[in-house]
């Protein structure tokens, strides 16, 4: 308990030295470029740049083009922070998730995955704490709950989302927000993959993967991909619909025996680029694959990599959730929108 207390409190002189605006110029880890191929997306010299730290465990970037600032959270501190390049790191938003009673559903009560809304502009939260989607009220920054049961049923703990242009939004629903896999709040028999139509019809895209993760759309938003973090490590795919209902699933690639880097995490979150190619976090960090499931190479921390985003004002720069870091790696590649 001593140990844990000083390595926490540790913790916070970190973070609140980058939020006091000290610079951050550590680089770490490693890309590996396994593929010719990779140098046409990760320029030679490009860096893996640390712009903050100390956080217990950093999840859910992304980029708000119209203020020029990166959010993320830390789920287990409850807390989503705004990164901007001129002044560094702030809090957004204290508590992002459960914050009522004395009862929490377990110990991640942060928000997780968030996703700008591309019709309304508004911040669509995986409220893990809360069990449910949330939608951030900026003018009086109060959350409306978008959705928080399933056939009558709670929802585990949301985790990713991604919204198509037409408002089409698709989330999993793992149960890494609650105490555990028999606790006894757990109202749903499976960890699903949901899609929530513009009307507000409600469907289950798959109950097959024991963790479903990271989720995201390919450029013409006709492929969903899915990663599922559980007992096998890899990435669905799911056609989609004019209307957005998905089917035919194949698994795009399978990374349960991928041990190229050493020892490595789960398959989580993932970031498309406008040419379709996947930035998938997985085992030894975010593996970059084409459009046909061939890996290039991938980016390596040297830390457990929960997500990526892509951002920047001209949509090249990716940033990387990974364990107690935020980072960023300038890329030649382009985020889809810009």
């Amino acid at each position: 308990m001593k140990k844990a207390f000083i390595e926490f409190f540790i913790a916070l002189i970190i973070v609140n030295a980058a939020i006091a605006g000290e610079p951050q110029s550590t680089t770490i880890g490693t890309i590996h470029r396994d593929t010719p191929e990779v140098d046409r997306l990760i320029p030679e010299g490009a860096v893996i740049e640390v712009l903050a730290e100390g956080f217990a465990w950093s999840e859910g970037p992304v980029w708000i083009k119209d203020g020029s600032y990166l959010l993320f959270n830390d789920i287990p501190q409850n807390t989503t922070y705004r990164w901007r390049e001129q002044d560094g790191l702030t809090i957004f938003l204290r508590p992002a998730g459960y914050a009522l009673g004395s009862n929490p559903p377990g110990a991640e009560l942060g928000s997780n995955g968030l996703f700008v809304h591309p019709q309304t502009g508004q911040l669509v939260m995986c409220d893990h704490g809360n069990r449910c989607l949330t939608v951030l009220n900026r003018d009086n920054w109060t959350k409306s709950v978008l959705l928080d049961q399933f056939d009558g049923k709670r929802l585990n703990s949301p985790n990713d989302l991604v919204i198509s242009s037409g408002g089409q939004i698709y989330f999993t629903d793992p149960p890494y927000g609650l105490s555990g896999p028999d606790y006894p709040g757990k109202e749903l028999d499976f960890n699903g993959v949901f899609h929530l139509s513009p009307d507000g019809e409600l469907r289950v895209v798959s109950k097959a993967l024991d963790r479903p993760n990271g989720i995201g759309l390919s450029p013409d938003e006709k492929t969903l991909y899915v990663a599922n973090s559980g007992e096998r490590r890899l990435w669905l795919a799911f056609d989609l619909a004019a209307d957005g209902t998905a089917g035919n699933s194949r698994i795009f690639y399978d990374a349960s025996s991928f041990d190229r880097y050493g020892p490595g995490g789960a398959c989580d979150g993932m970031a498309v680029d406008a040419s379709g190619n996947l930035w998938a976090t997985g085992p030894g960090g975010v593996m970059i694959f084409t459009p046909e499931g061939k890996h290039l190479g991938s980016i390596d921390p040297g830390a457990l990599v929960s997500n990526c985003a892509f951002g920047g004002p001209a949509g090249n720069e990716l940033y990387i959730t990974a364990d107690m870091y935020l980072c960023r790696v300038k890329v030649n590649a382009q985020g889809i929108g810009y």
